[in-house]
């Protein structure tokens, strides 16, 4: 079974590493210790953690957020705007992530859209690739 360490665990969950050790703490995700005392999280446990906490919050984390059938939802802040005379390229940074969306110049204005403005950048997709750091096993 694969073991994480407090500060990946934090990167996984999208929190500070700090969160995760309270967590644990708290009892409320179970760790171990490895034999030089670190505190290290299963993946079976974080996984199952990370169903709990997605199910306790709406995608967006926002009580008010709009329906969607877009489940990806990535909250973040603008970091770029890019307006053409009919096109607009936005870019967003949601904690590790960096997404890019191309959109209407219109679509930008009407939503304010702007560097340091909050934004949730919400995919849904035909396909979805998924890879393994490493790559081998």
């Amino acid at each position: 079974m694969r073991f994480y360490s407090m500060g990946r665990a934090a990167r996984l969950l999208g929190v500070s590493a700090d969160t995760v050790r309270r967590w644990a703490d708290a009892g409320r995700l179970p760790t171990s210790r490895d034999g030089s005392g670190r505190r290290l999280v299963a993946g079976a446990e974080l996984a199952a953690f990370a169903v709990e906490l997605g199910a306790e919050s709406p995608p967006g984390g926002d009580q008010g957020a709009p329906y969607t059938s877009a489940r990806n939802a990535f909250p973040g802040i603008v970091t770029r705007v890019t307006l053409g005379d009919v096109a607009a390229q936005v870019e967003i940074q949601a904690g590790p992530h960096r997404l890019v969306s191309l959109l209407t110049r219109e679509a930008v204005e009407e939503l304010g859209l702007a560097v340091g403005e909050e934004a949730v950048a919400r995919v849904k997709a035909t396909s979805v690739h998924i890879d393994r750091p490493g790559g081998d096993r």
